[in-house]
């Protein structure tokens, strides 16, 4: 199992219990997201995470999207099977 280790400030060392990223906003990226969290009653971390897992969902939709018109280009000219021939 991966542990990040984190000081208390006391030179004891106490293991998270995720994985952290760092990252540097713009101003007004950062006042967006902190009226979006506050708005859901939820920390800061917890709304850049959901909105991270959102994002990457979008992304994973576009890459299947494009791996369904790769395959779409490639069927022949016939009929395709519906559901029920296949099996």
């Amino acid at each position: 199992m991966f542990h990040k280790w984190h000081t208390t400030g006391e030179n004891e060392k106490m293991p998270t219990k995720s994985p952290r990223i760092n990252v540097v906003l713009e101003r007004p990226l950062y006042q967006t997201i902190a009226r979006l969290a506050s708005r859901d009653g939820i920390s800061l971390s917890l709304k850049v995470r959901d909105l991270v897992r959102e994002a990457l969902e979008i992304e994973e939709d576009i890459a299947l999207a494009g791996i369904a018109e790769a395959r779409e280009r490639t069927i022949s000219g016939t009929q395709p099977l519906s559901h029920d021939e296949v099996w």
